[in-house]
């Protein structure tokens, strides 16, 4: 049974979207607002998530940036505001699909269905490799190679480096780095990402060359 996670704040059509998608055959958890949403998000396992733009706590464009800084899920915009503006913010955040309301409950679920195919597709293909310039990584194995060498890595760096590896020529500020890293209810200061990238930068960079991993200024790091 494939899960859905619905962030919305109109409890009357959370209660309708959830019926219909219940009956067939979907399973269904809520979210009221952005911030609770974005949680359940980053802590559950999803097939689908049904976000919300006008969000109480957080606006469901920062909810998809920082999902989509971790997690591949599929995220369906669901919003009353219909400008392309809108709809080119909603898609550029991360979002796979824009759906402004009022809409007709079959048009949702034919867009559901058609995000599922699409993925069915793309599985025939998919794999747990990642690769860039000189460094490779086996992320079920959790191994590490530079130039064809293992680096040995601590969890929080190799977390850390399958991030970078994901995003790479994506700026990842600190704080989305420590949301996927650390958690999302974490205690510790952002400080100690720039703790954590000394290190990886020590252990994967030759004397003399750039660091694959650079600082941008007041804003975070990039992999490129």
């Amino acid at each position: 049974m494939k899960r859905i996670l619905l962030i919305e704040d109109e409890r009357n059509l959370v209660r309708f979207i959830q019926l219909e998608l219940e009956h067939e055959s979907f399973e269904v958890e809520a979210a009221y607002d952005g911030k609770s949403g974005l949680e359940l998000a980053l802590q559950g396992s999803w097939d689908l998530i049904l976000l919300d733009i006008m969000l109480p706590e957080m606006d469901g464009i920062e909810v998809c940036r920082r999902i989509r800084a971790s997690h591949k899920t599929p995220i369906l915009m669901l919003t009353a505001r219909d400008s392309v503006v809108d709809r080119v913010s909603g898609l550029d955040s991360g979002a796979d699909d824009y759906m402004p309301k009022p809409f007709a409950i079959e048009e949702l679920l034919a867009r559901i269905r058609a995000i599922f195919r699409r993925l069915e597709l793309e599985g025939h293909t998919t794999h747990t490799r990642l690769s860039f310039q000189d460094i490779q990584v086996d992320v079920d194995a959790r191994i590490v190679y530079k130039d064809k060498q293992i680096v040995e890595l601590t969890k929080r760096e190799f977390d850390l480096l399958v991030m970078f590896m994901r995003n790479h020529n994506l700026v990842l500020t600190r704080d989305m780095l420590l949301d996927h890293v650390w958690g999302y209810d974490s205690l510790v200061e952002t400080n100690v990402v720039d703790v954590y990238v000394r290190y990886l930068r020590n252990k994967l960079d030759q004397v003399g060359e750039n660091s694959c991993i650079q600082t941008v200024r007041g804003i975070g790091y990039v992999m490129r």
